[in-house]
């Protein structure tokens, strides 16, 4: 007798994003390169703006944020005229270099994540991910990242498919056909931002957040190291929040908690459960 589509037999990949969960504690590195970018045209640009549309691809993640009412307002102020496709084509053309330049210096791994990836493998797991950002730019990170043991079986940019990326799960879904996944509910898919999350469910996986290591806390580990208990229990409840609202299985502090997660879905999918 066949087994039914509709009881997943076991869990066969987790798919990762790369910034503020795999590397780049806080999500600085996209984030910073986008001030200064939007600096260069005259826009004065918080982090915390720049923060909004993250997990989008990058030329998105531009025009979403010209489309904001205070940016647009400040383009329309310094430029005389609406901020157009071509605007960012151009903002997009200087954040790439930009980019490219500064990534390895935000590249170090997350602790904990070159050991949870070897012990997902020796899990028999496939790893996959996938990343906002271009393959221009993850073809200087991946090196680094393989250099401190975070080596995933396949990679995806947020530039290289013709359908789009995030929170479409066509990034995920990528993944899904080249490690040879025979059922999407057998995939995890972990990442630090809401179109992240919303990415794996669309695409019919089990979705884990991650909050303090990524880009709804959007602090360093020195900067947290410096808060206030309390401080930072309301920061990791905020995100928690925002991850949750947007569908999340779980939400952990960062990669390093993940095999517990593992363990909890493997015990759901053997009851047949699917995400």
């Amino acid at each position: 007798m066949q087994p039914s589509l509709a009881r997943p037999r076991n869990l066969q990949a987790v798919i990762f994003d790369w910034a503020g969960t795999l590397v780049d504690f806080g999500s600085l590195a996209p984030t910073q390169i986008f001030v200064d970018a939007f600096k260069s045209f005259g826009i004065d640009l918080t982090l915390q703006q720049a923060r909004g549309p993250m997990g989008l691809s990058k030329w998105q993640h531009i025009r979403v944020l010209l489309d904001d009412t205070a940016i647009a307002a400040q383009w329309q102020q310094h430029n005389g005229r609406a901020p157009s496709d071509a605007d960012v084509d151009a903002i997009y053309a200087r954040f790439m270099p930009m980019q490219i330049a500064k990534v390895g210096q935000y590249s170090q791994p997350i602790e904990g994540a070159a050991q949870v990836l070897a012990w997902l493998r020796g899990q028999g797991l496939k790893i996959g991910s996938c990343s906002g950002y271009p393959r221009q730019v993850l073809d200087v990170l991946l090196p680094m990242a393989a250099d401190d043991g975070i080596l995933p079986d396949h990679v995806v940019a947020g530039d290289e498919l013709p359908a789009g990326g995030r929170p479409g799960p066509y990034m995920a879904l990528a993944n899904v056909l080249a490690l040879k996944i025979d059922d999407v509910a057998g995939c995890i898919k972990v990442d630090d931002t809401v179109p992240g999350i919303e990415e794996g469910l669309r695409a019919g996986m089990w979705s884990v957040g991650i909050s303090l290591s990524g880009n709804e806390v959007g602090l360093t580990r020195a900067e947290l190291d410096e808060l206030a208990a309390e401080d930072i229990t309301r920061l990791k409840a905020q995100a928690e929040a925002r991850l949750r609202e947007a569908g999340a299985h779980y939400v952990i502090d960062s990669v390093a908690d993940l095999p517990q997660v593992v363990a909890h879905v493997r015990a759901r999918m053997a009851i047949g459960e699917r995400p």
